[in-house]
């Protein structure tokens, strides 16, 4: 067993892997901090681990058989260590539950993202003998007092968790299932948590949250319906776009972003808020899954093509400018030629900066897989795919064109993985800039003039170092 003395105290090495969102990378840090009141140190990699967490997504079907490969693994690790604990946490956990322990023989620990506070405990029971499983949902906790410790941070953006859950029940998702019930978290220890970060030097913090706009605490508890809060209540609320300028006005240095939005719970009040404030990024990601109609109500976003595309108007009436990305998913059962054409018409008509895309995938327990059969075949899924991401390319390549010539404050974060030689960093709008370092420091805000544009990435030249507040 690899252990090590701190002051004194025997302690045991951990080693986490996070797959998926961002919300899952945020969890590991909150994880990796439990572990550490406990007497866990990091480990430096996975051999000279004595407990691998894995932290993992559920939203697909390939995500989770990426796990089960790495689980078979993991398998040599588990011969030459056999103290060796390996456990795997998350919505797959959520999911799959006790399927786990009965499936992967190696799987010693099953934590869902509700349990993870009993995560020392499950891990004393595996020593003692026995396999261990907390999958336990929620409805209280936020881990709203924890310090999370900063896994492979760059130094300069941090994820800050204001919320947990989700109650929209689109029917294609599986997080209500894995994530449990929206609640909110007090605001106050958000602001604590970003005023910590803003004295640790770090420049940037991400709110993130299933849906971010449907954060309200409302004078010492967690989320309820608005409507439904009483008059004092109502008066004493938090809602997002409150929220958000709190932590504006508790970290001025600091770019704010957030993620993710429901399309149909953003705010006339928010956009306008992050007009007031120029440390809050001009940067949506507002995920629209789909450009037809019909299929949206098949999906239960509950909302309609012209009144997703009403929203994209009312976010550039008020910032003109304001970077814009999307969701999409190709495939989804029903859906015909004509309303996959409406989906790449929404494409153009929104001009996304840039979108992430998908294939439908089936997921067991969801309502779509209740009410609907996976009807389309896969070659032609994928055909669908190619078409979203070629209009997508399109589009993204002219607007990033259109940029050339302009100047933007670039907020450097470390170096290109294309050569050492050059930084890389993000716009306010979100945009991926590449420049040479020259002068320039890690952390720095520089004013980079673009000479040229790929799809996804603008190339430029630093001029000096800005100050963008």
């Amino acid at each position: 067993m690899n252990t090590a003395t701190v002051e004194g105290v025997q302690t045991r090495k951990l080693y986490i892997e996070s797959y998926g969102c961002a919300m899952n990378f945020s969890d590991s840090e909150i994880i990796a901090s439990i572990m550490g009141e406990h007497g866990f140190v990091q480990a430096q990699d996975e051999y000279e681990a004595d407990v691998i967490f894995l932290n993992t997504c559920a939203i697909r079907d390939n995500a989770e058989q990426r796990i089960r490969e790495r689980l078979k693994r993991l398998r040599s690790n588990k011969r030459k260590n056999s103290d060796l604990i390996i456990g795997v946490l998350g919505c797959m956990a959520e999911r799959l539950k006790d399927k786990l322990l009965e499936e992967e023989k190696l799987v010693d620990v099953v934590a869902g993202p509700d349990s993870y506070r009993d995560l020392p405990k499950l891990v004393a029971e595996v020593t003692d003998g026995a396999r261990a499983i907390n999958v336990l949902l929620s409805r209280e906790e936020t881990y709203g007092d924890l310090n999370p410790v900063r896994l492979n941070s760059n130094g300069i953006t941090a994820f800050v968790s204001i919320m947990r859950g989700c109650d929209n029940m689109c029917s294609f998702c599986v997080v209500p299932f894995t994530r449990g019930r929206e609640r909110s978290r007090d605001p106050q220890s958000i602001v604590r948590e970003v005023i910590d970060l803003r004295d640790q030097d770090f420049k940037e913090v991400i709110l993130l949250g299933q849906n971010v706009n449907s954060y309200l605490w409302f004078g010492g508890g967690p989320k309820k319906e608005y409507k439904k809060l009483t008059p004092l209540e109502q008066e004493t609320s938090v809602d997002f776009a409150n929220l958000l300028e709190m932590v504006a006005l508790a970290a001025p240095k600091m770019r704010i972003r957030y993620s993710t939005s429901h399309p149909r719970d953003i705010t006339e009040n928010v956009v306008l808020t992050m007009a007031k404030y120029p440390n809050i990024c001009n940067y949506i990601h507002l995920p629209a899954q789909s450009g037809n109609s019909r299929v949206l109500d098949a999906m239960s976003r509950n909302y309609t093509r012209e009144w997703y595309l009403s929203k994209i108007t009312m976010i550039r009436d008020i910032i003109p400018n304001c970077g814009i990305s999307c969701d999409i998913i190709a495939g989804f059962c029903t859906e015909t030629e004509e309303e996959h054409t409406d989906t790449l018409t929404l494409i153009e008509e929104a001009q996304f900066d840039f979108s992430y895309m998908y294939m439908y995938s089936e997921r067991p327990g969801t309502p779509a897989a209740k009410k609907f059969t996976d009807d389309i075949p896969e070659d032609l899924k994928k055909r669908r795919l190619q078409d979203i991401i070629r209009v997508q390319n399109e589009v993204s390549k002219t607007k990033n064109n259109n940029r050339i010539g302009q100047v933007y404050s670039v907020l450097i974060e470390g170096d290109s993985k294309k050569s050492p030689n050059d930084w890389v960093g993000r716009s306010d709008e979100n945009v991926v800039v590449v420049f040479p370092k020259e002068q320039f420091e890690k952390g720095m805000y520089v004013d980079v003039q673009i000479e040229r544009a790929t799809t996804t990435t603008l190339i430029g030249k630093g001029l000096n170092e800005s100050i963008p507040f």
